[in-house]
């Protein structure tokens, strides 16, 4: 059952389903063996296309406006991912588990976002906020992402 979410913050939640989307294409790489240079190129464009700035503005507009256990746990793996991010561009760390581990984190953690932190944030955010988020987000998602990668690897079959 797809979760309902608050139109203030849904353009949130569809970077969410980008970034499980990216998520499996990194899994079906790994599943099919491609070169691990061709899922970091990918990671690292999806990255600085996307996910960083996604980071940004939840960061920004909602986990700096409340205090407590889960916003801190939002902000902490949000810090957790981008050191995953860097291990799998380091090149000790450049290796299939890394990448498998880096996807697993980044499923859970939009996981938990959207069934426990969401919800709780749509509960205790006053109306005025809620409604400023949602300016701002409009704003800013006038152009929907797109991915627009070239080098499909996730399609090919051996």
């Amino acid at each position: 059952m797809p979760i309902k979410r608050s139109k203030y913050i849904i353009e949130l939640s569809k970077d969410h389903h980008s970034g499980l989307l990216f998520c499996w294409k990194i899994k079906e790489g790994l599943k099919q063996n491609t070169a691990l240079e061709r899922i970091n190129k990918y990671v690292n464009y999806f990255w600085e296309n996307h996910l960083k700035a996604h980071f940004s503005e939840e960061d920004f507009l909602l986990f700096s406006r409340i205090d407590d256990p889960l916003t801190s746990q939002g902000k902490n793996e949000h810090t957790m991912i981008t050191l995953l991010l860097s291990k799998i561009n380091d090149a000790e760390g450049n290796n299939s588990a890394a990448y498998e581990q880096f996807a697993e984190y980044l499923t859970r953690h939009i996981r938990f976002e959207e069934r426990v932190l969401f919800p709780f944030l749509e509960q205790e955010l006053p109306d005025h906020v809620l409604t400023y988020i949602g300016n701002y987000l409009a704003k800013q998602h006038e152009t929907p992402f797109k991915d627009n990668f070239e080098d499909e690897f996730w399609l090919e079959r051996r």
